[in-house]
């Protein structure tokens, strides 16, 4: 069985719904309806991977849902980024949800080299 660090879980949810309140601030266009579609998805998917990897069957899937968990991570850095640079928004709208993603990221990176070098699951803080 899992643990299941609620610290994680519950920043996971939190950077989830910050992802969901920043798409509704892009702009009705054609450039922000398709960035915020895609970083509606890749960001929810953060949160909801993490908990799937948190219920795997296995070692070996609990750390492949940590590798989409990160993917999903570094996605939403990307968009994040693009948002950024692209003026859809102000850099001070974006700024503190993109650190998250980037420590998000850094944290799942680090948990699935823990999980691959140890013989039990969930040990990730």
């Amino acid at each position: 069985m899992t643990t299941n660090p609620p610290n994680l879980s519950k920043r996971t949810k939190e950077f989830a719904l910050q992802i969901m309140r920043l798409v509704d601030l892009l702009p009705n266009t054609h450039s922000g309806r398709t960035v915020a579609s895609q970083m509606v998805r890749s960001g929810l998917s953060v949160a909801a991977n993490y908990r799937a990897a948190l219920n795997g069957r296995s070692k070996a899937e609990f750390i492949a849902k940590l590798g989409t968990v990160r993917e999903e991570a570094d996605e939403t850095v990307f968009w994040l980024e693009i948002i950024m640079e692209s003026g859809l928004l102000k850099s001070e709208q974006v700024v503190t949800l993109h650190k998250e993603a980037l420590e998000l990221f850094a944290i799942f990176t680090t948990s699935i080299k823990t999980a691959k070098s140890t013989n039990t699951r969930g040990q990730i803080s």
